[in-house]
Parts: C-alpha cells; sequence; structure tokens
C-alpha cells in the first residue's frame, strides 16, 4: 500500500548515509540563533549527535548582538535551558573581573519591573552582549557541539533535496552538504523551511483569517508612544517638501502609497533595528563618526518633530552593565528603519545584504544627525554627545552590532497555527511543550500620509496577555509536506500571536522542546508529527520545562 510504501522509505532514510565530502549526523541544525544552540545542547545531552549549521560567525543571534534588555514578561514560565543561560549570565557577574567600568553595586537592581539580577534564584536577565556571547561558546565547549561557522545554505532549486516527504540533505554555498535523520530550520528568515517547500507566511493575516482582532492593518490604533500623536499637543507633522504644498514630493521615510484598509492582510513586515549597545564612561566611548553614503535629508522629518517640541530621544536607552546600553526604537522617528525591509524576508542574499546595510547607514546616520546638525535642539545634541560606541563590544565589526533585529520574516504554515485566540486563552492549545508570556508586540510596520494631508505610523501594537501555552503543532510543518523538520524560531503562528512569541528566551524554550522531541523520533523511527506527546511532556517536565502556570 502506499501508506506502507511511505513508512519504508521513512525507515530506511533512517539509515547511515555514506559520501564523500558530506556530513551525516542524528540531527542538522540550520542557524546560529540561541534556539540553535540550546537545541544542539539538548540533542548532545540525550546522547544523539548533532551539528550546527550557521550562517554567522557570532553565535546567539539578537541574544549576543545587543538585545541584552531581556524581553522577558512572566519570568516564572521560563525554565530548562533557557533558565540555565540566565543562570550563567548570573554566574558571569557575579565575578567581580566582570564589572570593568562599573561596580556590581552601582549598577544595583535595575531591570523591567523586577531586578536584573535575581540573587536568590541565581539568574541575571540583563547583560552585554559579549557577556552573552560567551556563555553560547561556553555551551558550546561545554557539550563539544560541533559547529560550522560563515556557512550559507544553497536556496537554488538543487541546495535542499526532500525525497518522500523527508529532507535527507542540503548543501550550502561553498558545496558541503549535510545529510541527517531529523533537520531544524532555527534561522530568523526560515530559508531551510522554504527551500524544502514548506508553506510559509510573510506579513499580516487580515483580521476574518483566523478571526483575530489584532491582525491585519491597524489604522488609527496606537498604543504606544512610537506614533505622530505623542508629540506635545498633538500637533501635525507635514509630509511634504514645502510644507502644505503636495506638488513639492514627499520628504524622505514616509510611503505615499495607501496604507490599505483597516484589518485588511497585507505583505509588509514590521520595522527592523539595531539593538544598539551604546556607552557613556568616557574612557571607553568611540565618538559617533559620519557613516558611509550620509545624507542628512533623510532625517528632515526628525528635524520637523523636534520644532514641535518632541523631546524623548533617550527614553529607550535602557541601562546594561558597565555603563552601557541596549537601546531600542521609542518614538514617532527612531532607530527603527520603517517600511524598508519589506522585501527582506525573501530576498536574495545579495538584496539582504544591501537592506542591512541601508538599516547600518539610517541608523548610523540618525546618532550622527542629531550628534552634529545645527538643527537638532542643543539639550539634545549635547546629550547625545555623551554617548558613543563602546571600545569594548563587537570588536571585529567596528564596534557595531552584527546583527539586524529581523523581528518578523516568514513564518510556516505548519501543523497547528498559533493565534491570538491561543494565547488571549479564547481557544485552548493542544499539546503544548513550552510557554510564553510576553505582550502581543509589533513594532510599526508603515509610515504613511493621512487623508488630512498628516504624517502617521501604522502597526504598532501592543495587548497584554497572561502567560499562555504553545503548541507542539506549531514548531513542525503539515504531515503531507514534511516529517522530519523543526522550526522553533520561524514558528507556525499569524503575524499577531508571533509577536508575543518572538521573544529569545521563548525561542530557547523551544529550541529544547523541538530537539527533544527530535531525539524521540529518531528513536521511534516516526515522522516527527507522531510523536507520543504524553512521553514528550514527562522529559520536558523532567528537564524544568514550564508547561503550564
Amino acid at each position: 500500500s502506499l501508506v506502507m510504501r511511505k513508512s519504508t522509505l521513512f525507515l530506511l532514510g533512517l539509515l547511515p548515509l555514506i559520501a564523500i565530502g558530506a556530513q551525516q549526523t542524528d540531527v542538522v541544525i540550520y542557524g546560529g540563533t540561541s534556539a540553535a544552540i540550546v537545541a544542539a545542547v539538548q540533542v548532545k545531552k540525550m546522547g544523539k549527535s548533532v551539528i550546527v549549521v550557521s550562517p554567522d560567525r557570532h553565535l546567539g543571534g539578537l541574544s549576543s548582538g545587543g538585545l541584552g534588555w531581556t524581553d522577558t514578561g512572566n519570568k516564572a514560565v521560563i525554565g530548562g535551558l533557557a533558565r540555565e543561560f540566565y543562570h550563567r549570565i548570573w554566574k558571569h557577574y557575579d565575578e567581580d573581573g566582570s564589572w570593568r567600568q562599573q561596580s556590581k553595586d552601582e549598577y544595583g537592581n535595575k531591570g523591567q519591573g523586577t531586578p536584573a539580577i535575581d540573587g536568590d534564584e541565581r539568574t541575571m536577565w540583563i547583560f552585554e552582549p559579549h557577556a552573552a556571547e560567551g556563555v553560547f561558546e561556553d555551551f558550546v565547549r561545554d557539550y563539544e557541539i560541533e559547529v560550522v561557522r560563515d556557512a550559507w545554505l544553497d536556496r537554488g532549486p538543487d541546495g535542499v533535496t526532500v525525497e518522500d516527504g523527508r529532507i535527507t540533505e542540503f548543501r550550502t554555498l561553498d558545496g558541503t552538504i549535510y545529510r541527517g535523520k531529523i533537520f531544524m530550520d532555527a534561522t530568523y528568515e526560515g530559508d531551510l523551511i522554504s527551500a524544502a517547500d514548506i508553506d510559509t507566511r510573510v506579513g499580516r493575516e487580515s483580521k476574518e483569517t483566523y478571526g483575530e482582532d489584532w491582525n491585519g492593518v491597524q489604522i488609527g490604533v496606537l498604543h504606544h508612544g512610537h506614533h505622530f500623536d505623542a508629540i506635545p499637543n498633538q500637533q501635525r507633522i507635514d509630509p511634504y517638501v514645502i510644507p502644505g504644498d503636495p506638488s513639492s514630493g514627499v520628504l524622505p521615510r514616509i510611503s505615499a502609497a495607501h496604507p490599505g484598509e483597516k484589518h485588511a492582510g497585507d505583505h509588509k513586515v514590521q520595522a527592523y533595528c539595531f539593538r544598539m549597545c551604546l556607552t557613556n564612561d568616557p574612557t571607553n566611548r568611540i565618538p559617533f563618526s559620519r557613516p558611509d553614503n550620509y545624507d542628512p535629508s533623510q532625517y528632515e522629518l526628525l528635524v520637523r518633530i523636534f520644532d514641535a517640541g518632541w523631546r524623548e530621544t533617550f527614553q529607550k536607552f535602557d541601562p546594561i552593565p558597565n555603563h552601557k546600553t541596549d537601546t531600542n526604537n521609542h518614538g514617532p522617528m527612531s532607530s527603527d528603519n520603517i517600511g524598508m525591509n519589506y522585501n527582506y524576508p525573501e530576498g536574495s542574499y545579495a538584496e539582504r545584504r544591501a537592506i542591512f546595510k541601508e538599516h547600518e547607514d539610517y541608523q548610523k546616520g540618525w546618532l550622527y544627525f542629531i550628534a552634529t546638525d545645527p538643527r537638532v535642539p542643543t539639550e539634545v545634541q549635547a546629550e547625545m554627545n555623551t554617548w558613543g560606541l563602546p571600545k569594548d563590544e563587537f570588536t571585529d565589526n567596528g564596534n557595531w552590532s552584527h546583527q539586524l533585529y529581523i523581528r518578523e520574516a516568514r513564518r510556516m504554515v505548519g501543523d497547528f497555527v498559533m493565534t491570538e485566540n491561543e494565547l488571549l486563552q479564547r481557544s485552548p492549545t493542544p499539546k503544548p511543550i513550552g510557554m510564553g508570556s510576553y505582550t502581543l508586540d509589533s513594532h510599526n510596520v508603515q509610515r504613511y500620509i493621512t487623508p488630512e494631508g498628516y504624517v502617521q505610523n501604522e502597526g504598532d501594537i501592543g495587548v497584554k496577555c497572561k502567560p499562555y501555552q504553545i503548541a507542539y503543532g506549531s514548531l513542525v510543518p503539515q504531515k503531507e509536506q514534511c516529517e522530519n523538520l523543526f522550526a522553533p524560531v520561524c514558528v507556525s503562528s499569524s503575524h499577531i500571536a508571533f509577536g508575543s512569541i518572538r521573544m529569545e528566551p521563548v525561542f530557547m524554550i523551544l529550541g529544547q522542546s523541538a530537539a527533544t522531541a527530535a531525539c524521540f523520533a529518531i528513536d521511534d523511527n516516526i515522522p516527527v508529527q507522531d510523536v507520543d506527546y504524553e512521553k514528550l511532556r514527562q522529559r520536558l517536565l523532567a528537564d524544568g520545562q514550564v508547561l503550564s502556570h
């Protein structure tokens, strides 16, 4: 029968394959993110072989790329290897030698509602980029994980081989072939998923797609201070080069296109930025320099925002140890490069490099403009000039982060799709394998011109939720599409559900759970969709994962 033939081929596919120039392991993980490294640790703990094939030279993704002000939500639902990561951060900062520019006592208990340093729980949630990268490297060393760096998937038609519903191998651009029993896409972009012809989604679903209130275009919804109504007295900002004259053209960084009807779906993604690590310690500070392709006219809109009295430039210079920051977007025109990333998720490597460079130039230009342009308010400029790049971070990349914040790219359309209905607990979550708790959070998607002729941002959403469960089915494809792949980062979820799931601690949680299931699928010679949930649940609980709250 067809079922027997498919089952036999699946079993044969698990037999060792030998080829010259090919790497063969139990689990092949593509990506260098926090989820990738945690998943590899779990595979090794369960006695299986694993290789991490990373397009990045640096491990940890955003966790080591500047996002040191961890978006934790409710810390009680962060368990397992994710909590061990933050325990190892605590151990790093428990050493006096880790406090080079600042004393531990001076830093104090700075954090998001709860202390950054949880002494009783021996965890620390806020940290410098190099400290996080050191922990990931320690994981690799301690568990003897094989990592191939700067290894890029061949995304061409022959880059991934799929036979009878299973990935058998993939090839990187240098010609190396990687074969395994189970594959895992732990990238932010979902390239392996896409190259294997597994269904993915880019952009926002309509309200009708999954019956969600907070998906689709959100015209008129202003949840945070990252919009133009946040300007004092709600002064309106004119979008035209010559105010009041549409024929003069539109200022840079504003779209003249119609934003779409409210709740309609689109293919636009929330804004990217670099999470900037800055310092105001004169002994460790490199002043902001004129970036490549600097054009002060790109920031004309910012001048009008300042002229209207807005003064919150430094609101999200969040303090991390040693007089440094994790600086995030804040306000109507900040570090988020709104509307300039739509082609990134499915772009070629060359197209992505161009978008990456454009984001770097924009953001460095934003800093340099505020620090030097005479039109910037003197008090804002004076404060910006107390800041600079730290000499001891990102030392091989001009002291600038190597990781662009890919807040959202492709999302798998898998065996189960997580939506706001599960996160807000309107609908039950089947087979939970981890938890999230952060706000349903999307950054702005577009900057447009209102019918009244003023500038406005759209897409920034923040809806609080209680701790919620994440379904096993969101980690695996639809069975008819692929039987041996996991996606702990580009999980199967709607845009707005991903807005909460996309936090770094959750990616680590999902990486561990996916790795555990991968080992069971190998042991039992079964498709990943058929893993015995009760056996998986018991092992996850035994390993410290939190599945209910």
